[in-house]
């Protein structure tokens, strides 16, 4: 049985791996992970704090993420942006590292075609 969407994301997750293979990025699938909940959260217009990301237990626990989120922060992926009125809040977004990194897999993603 071929589903013609299986079919593409299947597609999707070689190229993905293909391209971190080949990549010249220091991350690992768990920081990747991070880094892809932190972008779509950003991109929805719904930025994710610090706090929620250690609160996300399904990638981690709360003393693992802070130690990837330090790394994407070091590795120049992921910055923090300050809260106006707000001195303990610092939501993450996306670095233009993080955004080019993107953009190899999108460009990837239109020539093949997916």
């Amino acid at each position: 049985m071929n589903n013609p969407l299986s079919s593409v994301y299947l597609r999707f997750l070689e190229l993905s791996r293909a391209l971190s293979e080949n990549g010249d990025h220091p991350l690992s699938a768990n920081e990747k992970t991070l880094l892809d909940a932190v972008a779509l959260a950003w991109h929805s217009g719904r930025p994710m704090s610090v706090r929620q990301a250690i609160a996300l237990d399904h990638l981690g626990s709360p003393a693992t993420l802070h130690k990837r989120l330090a790394v994407l922060r070091n590795s120049g992926y992921v910055q923090e942006i300050a809260v106006e009125g707000d001195r303990r809040t610092k939501l993450l977004g996306p670095t233009q590292k993080a955004l080019d990194f993107f953009s190899k897999y999108g460009e990837a993603i239109r020539l093949q075609q997916i």
